[in-house]
């Protein structure tokens, strides 16, 4: 079985190392018009720092039109959500018909607008709470354990032998028969904690504070009227005791868009709160707290 990643960011990089240690040797795919790691077709050596230990693995870095792109069984997408169709697109004639994509981004929509052009290739979802900082282009630190959820979208089934073969590979892995239930609980989460803690530049744990809570429950209560309309089965209660539990199990850690915003990046806002104002406008609801979050978030972010 041959894995590719693409994306070499920080989560791309700590997956990849996990899967190395599993034995997989997955190949590294940059994203087009960045800056090759190495000599495309050549290998590079990345590090991880997990705990007091330093691990250093050789991965091949492959260029956007190898002819290695056909012997792929899986890819691996760890793009920002945004960057998703613009990255994968081009790649698809070049891939194996039977190549399986695995989505693994914050937030939902990209699965939706890349349906019609996978042309029955298989397609499954996945969702990780694992954290690590990019401290520099082949060099992470794992921040943060966590539990990663993946699941089958459309298309074949996931073979039991790479079901398997991830599973034992990604500490804290299950598979999830029911993914999108699963993405919609993270996306639950996101949507607090991301646009919060962005906007009024804390980390998550200050997110405990009372003043939070009422917005915190708009935020749940708006999410479910449209997990409704989809057909997504949750309820109040237990998204907002799994909000609470993050909050305190994170309570350090600033959110990637507190991150984002701080470093000058674009955000994932569209996919996570805006994500809710798109499918809303669907059903002719409308969600005031969410659309006000995003309008801040994109006031804040970079104009270029």
């Amino acid at each position: 079985m041959q894995i590719g990643i693409l994306g070499v960011g920080a989560i791309g990089q700590l997956l990849a190392q996990q899967l190395a240690a599993a034995g997989l040797e997955p190949w590294l795919l940059p994203r087009a018009n960045t800056p090759p790691l190495a000599e495309q077709g050549e290998e590079q050596v990345y590090t991880l720092e997990l705990g007091d230990q330093s691990l250093q693995t050789s991965f091949l870095c492959l260029a956007q039109d190898s002819s290695k792109l056909k012997q792929l069984d899986l890819l691996l997408v760890t793009v920002k959500a945004y960057q998703v169709e613009a990255a994968l697109e081009p790649l698809l004639p070049k891939l194996h018909p039977d190549c399986r994509i695995l989505l693994l981004h914050n937030g939902l929509g990209p699965h939706q607008s890349l349906a019609a052009k996978l042309n029955g290739r298989p397609l499954s979802l996945g969702t990780t709470s694992q954290a690590a900082l990019k401290l520099s282009s082949n060099h992470i630190r794992q921040t943060g354990r966590g539990l990663t959820q993946i699941g089958d979208l459309s298309g074949a089934p996931t073979p039991e032998a790479m079901k398997t073969a991830l599973l034992n590979a990604i500490p804290g892995s299950q598979w999830s028969d029911a993914i999108l239930e699963a993405l919609w609980q993270k996306l639950a989460v996101n949507a607090v904690i991301n646009p919060l803690t962005a906007i009024h530049r804390v980390n998550n744990g200050a997110l405990a504070a009372p003043e939070f809570e009422g917005t915190i429950c708009a935020i749940l209560d708006e999410l479910l009227q449209v997990a409704k309309q989809e057909g997504i089965a949750l309820t109040f209660d237990a998204l907002h005791a799994r909000v609470k539990e993050v909050i305190r199990l994170t309570a350090a850690n600033y959110s990637s868009m507190y991150q984002d915003l701080k470093h000058g990046r674009k955000t994932e806002i569209d996919y996570i709160n805006g994500y809710l104002q798109q499918r809303a406008e669907q059903y002719g609801l409308t969600l005031p707290i969410n659309s006000e979050l995003v309008a801040q978030i994109k006031a804040l972010e970079p104009r270029n």
